[in-house]
């Protein structure tokens, strides 16, 4: 056994296992050999929502690696806000790799988790050689402003961003049901919301994240009741303070990233989202969507998956799994 991990259970060919690196642990989920692949979750989800991608790209040949990210489910969640900073993030994963006995990594990451990718090639192009994005584009770092202060300007002061942003209140929001915010969420941000009812991307004065989403009576067929019970166990254990304080480091993330104003993403890269995803139809998503070519030189290809939301790996795993394959299997060799 390696040093500084312990093992937990093997279910389901999938083992699971606490890894220490960084200084914290890392709840992870790892099934097949050969080239080392990083599964990385974002907002407000666990390592659990690449099941379906695990199976498929560890029987491709790879050695498939979901954490549990800093904050969430099994692994650390330090109390400081200021332990979610993106090097903190990016150094989980340069840690788990080496934690694992690798020297490369492709990376995938969706939502939060894509952004975590896209700095991770960023920083450490030698290590992470291949990265796929799921539903966030890469943003280049704004030569001028913080993103909160840019929101501000736009006169967007009532953006999610600044209401994640209050210690404590989201937190109550979700906390106080949280198979109920759960199934909310993940419903009313997928492509099968009620017509005219997606998530939205703005809070009321006063209001809540979740205020304009039912809980729903019936699951879409992609979202079982199972699933819906493992988010709620993880949350039940690491509440979601440190999901939040992710959010919480954003203008310092822009501080901390300025030595690489102007960098480009180095190395081959892979983006995928839903036509009905929050994220890309936003007027910031759609911005960085168009500016992506430009920065990211060796992006193979964006593809938007038609009438998916934002829960792209999910709602459609059989687009993702063989876009996926397609790009390892030419970008990522042994």
């Amino acid at each position: 056994m390696d040093e500084g991990i312990t093992r937990r259970d093997v279910a389901d060919g999938i083992t699971r296992r606490d890894v220490a690196a960084n200084g914290i642990t890392l709840h992870i989920a790892e099934m097949g050999q050969g080239p080392l692949v990083l599964l990385v979750h974002g907002w407000p989800e666990l390592g659990y929502s690449w099941r379906h991608q695990m199976p498929a790209l560890a029987a491709a040949g790879y050695h498939v690696v979901a954490p549990d990210m800093r904050g969430y489910g099994g692994s650390s969640a330090p109390r400081d806000i200021d332990a979610y900073a993106i090097t903190d993030l990016v150094g989980d994963l340069v840690a788990l790799v080496a934690a694992l006995g690798e020297t490369r990594a492709a990376v995938v990451g969706h939502d939060w988790g894509a952004m975590v990718a896209w700095s991770a090639a960023l920083m450490r192009p030698d290590l992470f050689q291949a990265v796929a994005a799921l539903s966030v584009p890469f943003r280049a770092r704004h030569p001028a402003a913080p993103p909160l202060a840019l929101l501000r300007a736009d006169g967007r002061d009532n953006f999610y961003w600044f209401y994640f942003n209050r210690e404590g209140v989201p937190e109550a929001e979700f906390e106080r049901d949280i198979p109920a915010a759960m199934r909310r969420v993940l419903v009313f941000g997928s492509g099968d919301a009620p017509a005219g009812r997606a998530l939205g991307l703005m809070v009321a004065p006063g209001g809540g994240f979740l205020d304009g989403c039912d809980d729903p009576v019936e699951l879409p067929a992609w979202l079982t009741p199972a699933d819906i019970e493992a988010y709620a166990a993880g949350f039940r254990r690491s509440g979601f303070r440190g999901g939040f304080n992710w959010y919480r480091n954003l203008d310092r993330n822009w501080a901390l990233t300025a030595p690489f104003q102007g960098a480009k993403i180095l190395p081959p890269a892979l983006f995928i989202a839903g036509t009905h995803d929050g994220v890309i139809n936003s007027k910031m998503g759609r911005k960085h969507l168009e500016q992506m070519d430009a920065q990211v030189p060796q992006l193979r290809a964006k593809l938007l998956i038609d009438g998916a939301g934002h829960w792209i790996q999910q709602e459609r795993p059989a687009e993702v799994n063989a876009a996926l394959q397609r790009f390892l299997a030419a970008d990522y060799r042994p």
